[in-house]
Order: structure tokens, then sequence, then C-alpha cells
């Protein structure tokens, strides 16, 4: 059989080429594209034909939680895989939620991500071993804490307008980037800030760390 096709989206060079490394010593899977954020990725795939997406969590322009989300809508999706930095419960269930078969940290990507990839391209799900124990504890930490857990999805528009202001973007700005009026981005942050009970801004870009639309 022929070796599964990887399309594989990081925006860092150094982790691409070690990701690449890991894949391409083994017979079964070979890296055929890269792209350095989710735009490219899903560009890459009207040219490409892969088997199986490897994409980071936090990347510019579009996130690999929200490249997912656009891969799902075609109409025969190869599998995706989500690379992490992060013990993180959102974005473990934003994964799953936006259609990945994997969770893989990219600490131990070297131990987990060829088992991961073969267990996708099985029709399998992946969670790194210790990931549930990890994400139990880490939500309860919270909850102790007194920390809102948020719970409320974002529709996608809503998450295209958080992570340009969490970028620092003007409303201005925002409404060229997306094509939209700056009324419609007033909008939009309104329903955002209400929806998620946040007041200001600082919480808006704490927000979106958690949920990996844009980095730490």
């Amino acid at each position: 059989m022929s070796p599964t096709r990887i399309l594989l989206a990081d925006d860092h060079g150094l982790v691409r080429r070690g990701v690449r490394l890991i894949l391409d010593q083994e017979p079964d899977l070979e890296v055929v594209a890269e792209a350095g954020d989710g735009a490219e990725a899903v560009a890459l795939l009207r040219e490409v034909p892969v088997d199986l997406v490897v994409l980071d969590i936090a990347m510019p322009r579009m996130t690999g939680l929200q490249a997912a989300r656009e891969i799902a809508r075609r109409r025969e999706p190869p599998r995706v895989l989500m690379l992490s930095m992060h013990d993180n419960e959102q974005y473990f269930f934003e994964s799953l939620k936006v259609g990945a078969s994997g969770y893989v940290l990219k600490s131990v990507a070297d131990e987990d991500l060829v088992a991961a990839c073969r267990s996708a391209m099985r029709g399998e799900a992946f969670v790194y071993p210790g990931a549930m124990s990890a994400l139990v504890r880490d939500y309860l930490d919270r909850l102790r804490r007194g920390e809102r857990v948020p719970t409320t999805v974002l529709t996608e528009r809503e998450d295209e307008v958080l992570k340009l202001i969490a970028e620092g973007l003007s409303s201005k700005e925002i409404a060229t980037a997306l094509t939209i009026s700056v009324k419609t981005v007033e909008r939009h942050r309104a329903n955002i800030l209400a929806r998620l009970g946040m007041r200001d801004r600082t919480q808006l870009v704490r927000y979106a760390i958690r949920a990996g639309l844009v980095e730490p």
C-alpha cells in the first residue's frame, strides 16, 4: 500500500522540520506538503491530494481550529490531527468539536505522533497518554480558584472577530480585513462580550489565548 500522504501546518519552520523528520522516517507515512498557517493549509488542499492534515493549534491568519473547521466542510475531507504545546481542556474539546481525530502534545510528538497518525487513518481517536487526567485536574483547579470556565461556543464569525481584536486590530481594520462594516464589527464585539460574560478587551485576549485563537 502507498504511504499516508500528510500535509503539515505550523508557523514555526524548526517545528515543521522536526515533525517532518519524525514522520518521514516511517515507511507508511510521507509529508507531501507544508504550510505556515491555517489559511495556507486550506489553500494547499485544493492543489495537493492528502490523506491526513496535521495542524498546529495556534497559528497566524487562520488558527488550526479554524482550518480544521474549513477542512471538515470538504466533500471528502482528509483526517485531521491537532498539535499543541499545552495541556488545555478547552483546546482539546474544541479540537473534537471541529472534527479532529486526535490531540498530540508537541513535547512528546516524537513518542506519540506516529501512533496518532496511524490511529487517525484507522478511523480511531487518539489522545496522548495521561491527557484526560491532566485535563480534568486543570478543569477542577480552575473551578477551585473561582475562574470562569467558558462553555459558550462562539459562531465562526465571532471567532474571527475575536482573534483580530486579540491581535490588537481596531474596529476599522477588522472591518477591512473581514469585508464588513464597522457597525457590524461593533455589534459582534458587543455580542461576544455578552455571551462570554466579559467586560473588556483584556478579558477577551485571555479567552482568545485559552481558546487557541492567538499565541500567549
